[in-house]
């Protein structure tokens, strides 16, 4: 048996199946804004609600509609759950040993102003973990950091969603871009051009930002140089390495100029005064008295041990984004290196690429191809992996035992249940959208805008980032739709194509796949209505700023396409 997906599957008309495929979408944000259930049981609920109108409106067969939420929920455990769990368990691993409150002290002293400590960790620190691993792990550990550092836990990962919108189209060394090459056929590169003539734009904006919704309008001036340092050297980097070098090292790059730049300018810079929460009253003591005997009381070599973890992360993550490494893990290398064809090996035995039942090649989509529906299990190369491998090499550099790892990771599970269970429910959710053409649907009624195509063009990438939680997933379900709206309309397809891609970063901080992780990482399961009421007007705002530069450059700055 096979599904054709139907485009006016109510009532032959595609405004009204548009109006019905949205009600999930819409029930979502009630359930979790103003209703405010828990996470898990929003979650459950619309995924239920979207098999419900999958089969009764969209005709799609129950046991279809099934096995597509089975897949979601199965990808929602592995990659994404699997890093959520790790990134927690080697953060609990570093407070256990006592390393992070080196870490934290040296924080201080580089900054105790919470400010610049947002620009460190969130904006910067955060946007190299996007462009290593992606998925999860840029917030989880980002804002797990913030709150050792004394952040409310809300705020902490408020702030990490907001300040991964400049990263998140270059992430996970590049994929967003480079996998939306094939179903477009336009080069890779010339998105990635395109995308960095936008991008830096908001780049360098979220600094700002950052900083005014922390502490208002009227305090930004006093730590403005270090935002122009910070949000400059950002975007200025991310331009030259996405037109002159390609997408894969944007992101990595950008975060590690920034990083050191910030650093090196606070040595010599100073804001005049310092801004601290209500409650940091304490932290303002212990870091007066730190003044008087500034970096005294831990040497480089504690300082460095302390870091240790997250240095051996970050080689574990950048190892396993190679390409020709990425490969060997999952078992497709196919070159000629001893290592490389052992680790091979050892990938083809932990990597599963079953074929879901009753859906792998029954659906066809609007182009009339049959859609692949593999359930994919790569133990070895999944980003959380390479996590796990820098928990173990921890236990030894935090000289823990293995009981203590056994009790923490323990722990770690035991708060992590229910937002996994979110996190798959919601998946889960995408896939039946996906599968049963409603994603689609929505797209194809936005590409009816014509003329004003250019400025919704952005909208379309929202919107597939919400439902997916990908940036890459969004770029694959309208990529070719934005390429063949834009040329009937007369826009460059480069242009909406990249406009795509910019677009979606800013719906990931409201993707509910996002604000379950968040949530997770920080220790609120069940406040994800809260945060999601956090970010929900600033992600709006965000996209309207890419609208309006998406429409320039159609109609103003054409100039500035490749």
């Amino acid at each position: 048996m096979t599904f054709t997906q139907n485009f006016t599957a109510v009532g032959d008309n595609l405004a009204l199946s548009a109006i019905v495929a949205v009600i999930p979408i819409l029930y979502f944000f009630w359930a979790l804004a103003i209703k405010r259930m828990r996470g898990h049981v929003a979650g459950i609920t619309t995924l239920l609600l979207a098999l419900l109108l999958s089969v009764i409106a969209f005709n799609m067969p129950i046991g279809m509609s099934m096995m597509s939420a089975s897949q979601g929920i199965v990808y929602g455990l592995l990659p994404i759950g699997w890093i959520i769990v790790t990134s927690v368990l080697l953060y609990k691993l570093t407070v256990k040993s006592g390393q992070f409150s080196i870490i934290r002290n040296f924080i201080l002293s580089i900054t105790e102003d919470r400010r610049l400590q947002a620009l460190l960790v969130a904006f910067s620190f955060g946007a190299f973990l996007e462009g290593a691993a992606g998925f999860g792990a840029p917030v989880a550990i980002s804002a797990a950091l913030l709150v050792g550092l004394g952040f409310n836990p809300l705020y902490a990962a408020g702030i990490c969603l907001l300040a991964n919108t400049a990263p998140v189209a270059f992430g996970a060394i590049g994929i967003p871009i480079t996998a939306v090459e094939g179903p477009t056929g336009i080069p890779a590169l010339e998105i990635s051009k395109m995308v960095g003539r936008q991008l830096p734009f908001i780049s360098v904006f979220i600094p700002f930002y950052l900083v005014i919704i922390m502490a208002g309008f009227k305090r930004i001036w006093e730590v403005l140089p270090a935002i122009l340092v910070s949000g400059i050297s950002f975007a200025f980097t991310q331009y030259l390495s996405s037109n002159f070098l390609g997408p894969e090292l944007p992101d990595i790059l950008s975060a590690l100029v920034s990083l050191f730049a910030l650093v090196i300018f606070l040595k010599f810079w100073k804001p005049k005064k310092i801004f601290l929460f209500k409650g940091d009253a304490e932290t303002a003591a212990a870091s007066a008295e730190q003044e008087k005997t500034p970096e005294s009381t831990y040497t480089a070599g504690e300082i460095f041990h302390a870091w240790s973890p997250f240095l051996v992360l970050t080689a574990f993550i950048s190892l396993w984004g190679i390409p020709t490494v990425k490969l060997a893990l999952s078992g497709y290398y196919e070159g000629t290196n001893i290592i490389l064809k052992g680790l091979n090996k050892l990938g083809e035995l932990l990597t599963f690429m079953p074929e879901v039942p009753l859906l792998h090649n029954k659906i066809i989509n609007g182009a009339s191809e049959e859609v692949a529906a593999i359930y994919k299990i790569e133990m070895l190369g999944a980003a959380g992996t390479a996590i796990l491998f820098a928990c173990i090499v921890t236990k030894y550099i935090a000289r823990l035992s293995w009981r203590e790892v056994y009790e923490t990771s323990k722990e770690t599970l035991q708060e992590l249940k229910f937002p996994i269970l979110t996190i798959s429910s919601v998946v889960g959710f995408a896939y039946v959208t996906n599968a049963s053409g409603m994603s689609t649907m929505l797209g194809m009624t936005l590409a009816k805008t014509g003329a004003l195509f250019p400025f919704f063009s952005p909208v379309l990438g929202w919107l597939g980032v919400f439902i997916t939680g990908s940036d890459t997933s969004a770029n694959l379900l309208f990529g070719n739709l934005q390429k063949i709206t834009a040329i009937s309309v007369g826009m460059d397809p480069v242009l909406a194509i990249s406009a795509n891609s910019s677009g979606g970063v800013t719906g990931k901080m409201i993707s509910p796949q996002s604000i379950a992780v968040a949530c997770a990482a920080v220790g609120l399961a069940g406040k994800e209505s809260e945060l999601l009421r956090f970010t929900l007007k600033h992600s709006i705002f965000l996209l309207l700023l890419v609208c309006i530069i998406t429409f320039l450059q159609n109609n103003v700055l054409s100039w500035m396409i490749p």
